[in-house]
């Protein structure tokens, strides 16, 4: 018999739209997920269909329920956890998008944050959002839309335009127009939130000539935003919890108390560590980001964003030809015992944390004639591994706590070969849940909780059940050896385009 305690999480991604359904005991009654289209209309740029996402989000949503089998008076809520920092400008009225998505993975507007470059601007930046000055984030991507797209900055000053991340496009579309907002978690990624007031900043709107009138309401994650249209599913269903993914899967991996870490092994890789209820600033130039919340409490992370982490293997599928489907890459890779001292930097767009460059672009270094296809597949993999190490040292240098495990999550954790490499990088255990779907469960429970189904984040820890533990093996004396040269290899791709 099927729980009447269902949740519908619609989890929107970089390169495709999923639904599923979950019970309250974390079991998934129901999936779909459709790719969407990437456009790249010049080096560095990456844009989406905002149309099309919504239309592959809904798509997907209807046959997740139909999969199901459950009637729509089954499901409680809905829940959405979201590509975060791309960015959506609309037509209040005609709800029209005035230009494609930007895509937090788009450089364009690289040579602006040069610009906007100098010590006392970025401590201020970084003081106030717990961020860095990047193209990664929405602010600038804002400005370049209302200087570059005609007449959308007079519309935007009118009060005509509104801006949004994915999860505000999708709850507006949703209910029909009749709300605008969005959670902590998602506007804290956008240069424009202060993290210590709580509030859209007037002074960094200001700087980045963006009218608060195109700004939409912050909301806790988990809280009562509206409730669909009813000619959107055949009903009205509540949407109580959003988030963006990467703080969804964080909380769906039951890391709600400090010192707790997870990564995401998606398109990029994003490492989060809860550090408590007081944002603190990072010395190791990782990001400071709001956690899941409930009404009246208050959660914070820190962030290190890895650019490119499956997109790498794509690369190798879509670019490379030398597989046909992602999970090959693990076949290939483990045919070979070693790189055969290849190193692969997929710095395709840029480096994110700890380093924050830009400009860096991808390298293999230490090919030989004796190269094969293997030796880069594994490179590959170590090489996202070599990043997410990267980023975890960091927290445990900026936090002075050891990550006693790190809990995994996304499409490449199903990966058992880079999981091992992972462990053996770290020297540190890796865990992974037989919730692999951790993204779109964080987004279900917080719907759940403002149901009221689920009282207390420590609920999550009677759902999550351990898949399997990969225990660092190898000696830590050629573990630190190969990082050193790991730490080279990056150093060669550094300001490659400037």
């Amino acid at each position: 018999m099927v729980s009447v305690s269902s949740f519908l999480a619609l989890d929107q991604g970089t390169t495709s739209s999923r639904a599923l359904i979950f019970d309250r005991f974390g079991k998934v009654l129901g999936s779909a997920q459709k790719e969407f289209e990437q456009h790249f209309p010049q080096p560095g740029w990456v844009e989406h269909d905002a149309t099309e996402i919504w239309a592959t989000q809904i798509k997907v949503a209807q046959d997740a329920i139909h999969n199901s089998g459950l009637e729509l008076n089954e499901i409680s809520a809905i829940g959405i956890a979201n590509q975060r920092e791309t960015t959506v400008v609309w037509d209040r009225l005609s709800g029209e998008p005035v230009c494609p998505a930007i895509v937090w993975q788009d450089r364009r507007t690289s040579n602006r944050c040069e610009d906007l470059r100098n010590p006392k601007f970025e401590a201020m930046v970084r003081s106030k959002t717990g961020l860095t000055l990047d193209p990664y984030f929405c602010a600038t991507k804002i400005e370049w839309i209302l200087d570059h797209i005609s007449g959308a900055r007079s519309r935007a000053e009118n009060g005509d335009l509104l801006f949004g991340t994915v999860d505000s496009w999708l709850l507006w579309k949703l209910t029909k127009g009749r709300v605008h907002a969005t959670d902590t978690t998602n506007a804290s990624r956008t240069l424009l939130w202060n993290l210590g007031e709580e509030k859209w900043d007037d002074e960094l709107l200001k700087t980045f000539g963006i009218p608060s009138c195109m700004m939409p309401e912050v909301r806790p994650s988990s809280h009562l935003f509206g409730h669909s249209e009813a000619s959107v599913f055949g009903m009205p269903i509540p949407i109580g919890g959003i988030a963006g993914d990467q703080q969804s899967a964080l909380f769906g991996q039951g890391c709600t108390q400090p010192g707790l870490a997870k990564n995401t092994y998606g398109t990029g890789c994003f490492a989060l560590m809860h550090i408590g209820s007081k944002p603190k600033q990072s010395l190791s130039r990782l990001l400071t980001t709001a956690a899941c919340s409930n009404q009246g409490e208050k959660a914070y992370a820190f962030e290190g964003s890895v650019f490119c982490g499956g997109s790498a293997v794509q690369w190798l599928r879509d670019g490379l030809g030398i597989i046909k489907c992602a999970a090959d890459v693990e076949s290939l890779a483990a045919t070979v015992d070693d790189t055969a001292g290849v190193y692969l930097v997929p710095a395709f767009t840029g480096l994110g944390a700890p380093h924050w460059d830009a400009y860096a672009r991808g390298a293999i270094l230490g090919i030989t004639r004796g190269t094969k296809q293997a030796h880069i597949a594994r490179a590959t993999l170590e090489g996202i591994a070599f990043q997410v190490a990267e980023v975890l040292e960091s927290m445990e240098k900026d936090t002075g706590q050891a990550i006693q495990q790190l809990r995994v999550d996304g499409g490449a954790s199903d990966n058992n070969l880079l999981m091992q490499m992972q462990a053996d990088l770290l020297q540190t255990p890796v865990v992974r849940s037989n919730m692999t779907e951790a993204t779109a469960f964080g987004a279900a429970f917080l719907a759940g909780m403002t149901s009221g189904v689920w009282q207390e984040t420590s609920e999550i820890d009677e759902i999550y059940q351990v898949d399997r533990i990969f225990e660092p093996q190898g000696s830590p004396q050629v573990i630190s050896e190969r990082r050193e040269r790991w730490s080279e290899a990056v150093g060669r791709t550094l300001q490659w385009e400037k």
